[in-house]
């Protein structure tokens, strides 16, 4: 095995070699990232951050989250789903999140479609988790081998799209997979690796 597919923190800790020695990197993979969390506020939050990331560092991301949950009220569907332009344009102003208009909207937009599906009785925490892989894939020993998509995360993904959700691409629906548990992408010998 490279010796890069793994690193140890200044804990000692062995971890998956793509965390960097930034501290809030080392513990979102070692308290969050494989980790299932299953309330509804919770998977929307990982949704729109994921489509937030898309093309950005997920470290970007993490520094950013507290205000993130500040500026979309820490990401409860009911609340985000009744913002207006005007607070679209408050968020544009926020130099603490990522100030791109798209994926400001795109949050709004599925936030309005998580609250129309909590309204007929459906959870979006039970469609994402019906598109989970069953458990046969080997673990990984490096970067190379982890998949980009895979047929789940595009299906997971044209249904997403097919209720009116967006920023939710193949791509971005495997990174949801992997960071909420899905898919156990956690490297041979990091101290996660079940």
């Amino acid at each position: 095995m490279a010796r890069s597919e793994l690193v140890t923190g200044s804990d000692g800790i062995v971890r998956c070699g793509w965390v960097t020695s930034a501290p809030e990197y080392e513990r979102y993979h070692d308290e969050e990232w494989g980790t299932p969390f299953r309330t509804e506020r919770d998977m929307f939050e990982k949704i729109c951050l994921e489509g937030f990331q898309a093309g950005l560092s997920w470290i970007t991301i993490l520094r950013r989250r507290p205000a993130f949950r500040v500026a979309f009220d820490d990401f409860e569907p009911h609340v985000v789903a009744e913002f207006d332009e005007r607070r679209i344009e408050m968020l544009m102003t926020d130099t603490g999140i990522i100030r791109n208009r798209a994926k400001i909207q795109s949050c709004v937009t599925n936030a309005r479609i998580v609250v129309e599906m909590l309204e007929r009785g459906e959870s979006l925490v039970d469609l994402v988790w019906s598109f989970a892989p069953p458990p046969s894939r080997p673990r990984p020993r490096s970067l190379a081998e982890l998949p980009a998509v895979t047929p789940e995360s595009e299906a997971l993904s044209a249904e997403l799209r097919k209720r009116g959700f967006r920023f939710v691409g193949a791509t971005t629906m495997y990174a949801l997979m992997q960071s909420e548990g899905l898919v156990d992408d956690h490297f041979v010998g990091c101290h996660r690796a079940s």
